[in-house]
């Protein structure tokens, strides 16, 4: 069922018929069948969770087709974690995730989510909650290009004013951590201050998951990726939902306060 928050986002956004329609994609996860395949044949995820610190990130982990391997109905092994330099590497284990396995070119995408019961250098073990398909909405059709974490702790304009795609991170005190993508035109994501990114919510398939998500818990990550080069960078810190937006699509804008920047 949905969460409180989600039916708070539903129900301001006037879609909680539409959204009542699709509450049996929060079935119990099978990774079974098709979404077996799916994921056993994709090569990049990103990765909602929590540093030791108990901070809210997003890393990427990729790895060659089969890196991503149902062992069970519930059970996912992800062979490989977040790298050295990551703000995720050597993450503990025993606390919820969320992972978006994405294919850009065929645009294509499915969330599983669920609780990281172990974790070390090579690989992650996750008990899944949730698994179910998105919708290739805003996913840009190209070659996702990934490099090396770099060093660097301060927002990058350039890389912000380029990104056409990002991911985003949220949690829930009691349904756990969740990541969800972002797209639009060069420019959708843009900074307001010097502290403060803002975007323009795009319609989805109104379940609010993310937006109900910050509606209990502000906690949120972005993970940026430049389009060309690879370059990536890491953001942490706290979002929240603006609605009767001027000039907004849907009337509703995010806005997400920086805190911590890896990259």
């Amino acid at each position: 069922m949905f969460h409180e928050g989600e039916l708070t986002v539903q129900r301001r956004a006037g879609v909680e018929a539409d959204a009542a329609r699709l509450e049996g994609m929060l079935a119990p996860a099978d990774l079974r069948g098709g979404l077996a395949q799916f994921l056993a044949g994709r090569t990049y995820a990103a990765l909602a969770a929590r540093d030791g610190d108990d901070r809210l990130w997003v890393a990427p982990v990729s790895g060659p087709p089969g890196f991503l391997e149902p062992t069970g109905a519930t059970t996912l092994a992800v062979h490989a974690a977040p790298a050295p330099g990551d703000a995720l590497h050597g993450l503990p284990a025993d606390q919820p995730v969320g992972l978006i396995v994405l294919e850009y070119v065929a645009r294509r995408r499915a969330r599983v989510n669920g609780r990281l019961v172990a974790a070390g250098p090579d690989g992650l073990l996750v008990e899944v909650a949730e698994a179910f398909g998105n919708c290739p909405r805003h996913i840009p059709p190209r070659p996702l290009a990934l490099a090396a974490p770099a060093d660097g702790s301060v927002l990058d304009d350039d890389l912000v004013a380029a990104v056409d795609t990002f991911v985003l991170g949220t949690s829930h005190p009691e349904r756990g951590a969740d990541a969800s993508h972002r797209g639009g035109p060069p420019g959708f994501l843009r900074r307001e201050s010097a502290h403060v990114l803002v975007w323009d919510d795009l319609p989805g398939n109104q379940m609010f998951t993310s937006l109900g998500n910050l509606a209990v818990d502000p906690a949120a990550a972005l993970l940026l990726v430049h389009p060309g080069t690879g370059r990536r960078q890491q953001l942490s810190g706290t979002a929240s939902v603006r609605w009767d937006v001027p000039g907004s699509a849907t009337g509703r804008q995010v806005a997400f306060e920086v805190e911590r920047v890896v990259g």
